[in-house]
């Protein structure tokens, strides 16, 4: 079997972590001239190996923490360290590689030339192995400009894999790529995991993260808000997610019950996030008219929306 080239473990720096984040704070000047904190103390520790998933909603912070993480902005306050060294340090030496959603990318170049030309920085790189791993093989000869979303995206994955990086950070990188190419590049991920890299990934397909994750990191307004396992995660808040089709009015008053946390239409389906499923499936059933109705275990992403939902509830509560 072809694989890319190995980086051993790095023997210079002793750091169980992989990343470590301590007290971070970012701010910028909006448009008004007033200035907030896009990240505002996130503290977190990754250790060597594990696979993380760093999820939240838009304008959570998650883009300018990856930023600082690979050296291309800094913290106001606090530090950011990479394998016990400055992230720009890491970063240059190879230790650290990213996939990102645009950029990047020659247009009038082929495949198979920009994983070359790309290679030739990294001494002792495979660019023939990169492209097998990354499914593009059969790719070589097309021009960057006439690849699909999905492929630039496994060509960005194969230049990031050129260097053999302890971690690899990826900012939505199964974007455009279909169900296959997505399964693929999973395994590929969960390969190079197996042999000691890092990874961290952003993401918005939340059956990824369910999937592919040992551990999951949710942040909110630039807050750490969940952090853990994705049984943990889910466990946190207790109950189950009971869905039926039934009537708008009905829905809604009974969204205004004490047992109901949440109510969502999806798929023509009303879904509620419900502390005591028992009870709400008895009045659905005694008191309704409710037709094909379901009792499932909560989600991750039912999690995800309930768990940034109770965090905006509190910050603004305090205001």
């Amino acid at each position: 079997m072809i694989t890319a080239r190995s980086r051993p473990v790095s023997e210079e720096v002793t750091s169980p972590d992989a990343v470590r984040l301590s007290s971070v704070v970012k701010r910028f000047t909006d448009a008004k001239g007033e200035r907030f904190s896009a990240v505002d103390g996130i503290d977190l520790r990754i250790r060597r190996g594990e696979i993380v998933a760093f999820l939240g909603p838009n304008g959570a912070g998650k883009t300018t923490t990856i930023d600082m993480l690979l050296g291309l902005t800094r913290p106001d306050e606090g530090s950011v360290e990479l394998f016990g060294r400055e992230p720009q340090q890491a970063v240059r030496s190879g230790q650290v590689a990213a996939v990102l959603q645009t950029g990047g990318l020659l247009p009038d170049l082929t495949v198979e030339a920009t994983v070359r030309m790309l290679g030739s920085l990294h001494p002792g790189s495979d660019a023939d192995a990169v492209l097998v791993r990354a499914g593009l093989d059969g790719l070589r000869g097309r021009r960057v400009v006439e690849c699909s979303g999905g492929e630039q995206q496994r060509l960005r994955f194969a230049l990031a894999l050129l260097s053999g990086p302890e971690l690899l950070v990826l900012d939505e990188p199964t974007a455009g790529m279909d169900v296959v190419a997505r399964r693929d590049f999973w395994a590929t991920v969960r390969e190079d995991a197996g042999r000691g890299m890092t990874v961290m990934f952003a993401t918005h397909y939340m059956e990824e993260a369910d999937r592919f994750a040992d551990r999951v990191v949710m942040i909110d307004r630039g807050r750490v808000v969940a952090d853990g396992s994705v049984s943990e995660v889910r466990s946190a808040l207790s109950g189950r997610t009971v869905s039926a089709r039934i009537d708008e009015p009905t829905a809604t008053a009974l969204a205004q019950s004490p047992l109901v946390r949440s109510c969502a239409l999806r798929g023509g389906r009303y879904h509620f996030d419900t502390t005591d499923s028992d009870a709400l499936l008895r009045l659905l059933v005694e008191r309704t008219s409710a037709a094909e109705i379901e009792v499932t275990p909560r989600s991750l992403e039912e999690a995800f929306m309930t768990i940034t939902h109770q965090s905006r509830t509190v910050e603004e509560g305090t205001r």
